[in-house]
């Protein structure tokens, strides 16, 4: 009934055994399956040499996101004022200041480029507190603060040239708006009613002294500056990209243009 046992099937069947116990598996996977070291250091190599081609490209999409970032910051900043203006029937001001990124914002500032400072402040009694006959500083104890400064770094204010006139130059589709109107590096000229930052009453000491503004009266129109530079079609704020406050030999591959209708108030951006 039983079969004679076979001393050499016993042998065959421990061989067996031996080759298919896990470490054998293990040993025949790994002489199957790996790279030898001269595989590893081509596959390091060809790495290598795609992120050097391909790093330029980051570089210039971060550049890009980062000046599309801070245009939607400023037309948020002006968003806010001119709706504080038209929901409380008051006049309200945004300032532009640009400070010298390399230096911790300190107290009076220090001029230079790579960080923009931008304030709100409005009316406290809904007039625009100032003479348009006999223009002068707007006086701190009649302004309140709306909110904290907005800083941007790594941009500085650029004054777009038109060249030709009229043809909005690297913006195909951008209106044309002369520099009297385009708050820049090079214009406008200062304001004849600047404002000071922070404000209040007694007046503090001025920390900020803004002397490029934009102003929203109660209906949402805009202007540059003050009433004296009424009627006008576009204000533009204008933004290239620097590297700490290094600021570009030529113009940069990505600048952006946010521009207010003067009359309607809304807020365009434009990029290149």
């Amino acid at each position: 009934m039983f079969a004679p046992s076979i001393p050499g099937g016993v042998r065959v069947n421990a061989q067996r055994a031996n080759a298919c116990s896990p470490a054998a598996s293990r040993a025949v996977a790994l002489s199957e399956g790996a790279f030898t070291l001269l595989e590893l250091l081509i596959v390091v190599g060809i790495i290598g040499l795609l992120m050097v081609l391909i790093a330029p490209a980051f570089t210039t999409i971060k550049g890009g996101t980062d000046v599309t970032s801070a245009a939607y910051t400023i037309k948020g900043v002006l968003d806010t004022a001119r709706t504080y203006a038209k929901a409380n029937n008051t006049y309200t001001w945004v300032g532009f200041y640009e400070e010298d990124v390399s230096q911790p914002s300190t107290n009076p500032p220090t001029p230079g480029t790579g960080r923009l400072v931008m304030s709100i402040v409005a009316s406290k009694n809904g007039t625009m507190v100032y003479d348009p006959t006999n223009l002068t500083p707007i006086d701190a104890t009649k302004l309140i603060q709306l909110g904290k400064l907005t800083k941007i770094d790594d941009v500085h204010l650029w004054t777009h040239t038109d060249n030709p006139s009229g043809a909005g130059e690297i913006f195909p589709t951008r209106p044309n708006v002369t520099q009297a109107y385009c708050i820049g590096n090079s214009s406008p000229p200062d304001s004849a009613s600047p404002f000071q930052y922070p404000v209040g009453s007694p007046a503090p000491a001025a920390q900020y002294t803004f002397l490029k503004v934009v102003e929203f009266n109660s209906r949402g129109e805009c202007r540059i500056s003050n009433i004296s530079n009424w009627p006008q079609r576009a204000v533009e704020i204008a933004l290239e990209p620097t590297h700490g406050a290094s600021v570009p030999q030529s113009i940069p591959a990505n600048v952006a243009a946010i521009q207010v209708n003067g009359f309607a108030g809304d807020v365009r951006i434009y990029r290149r």
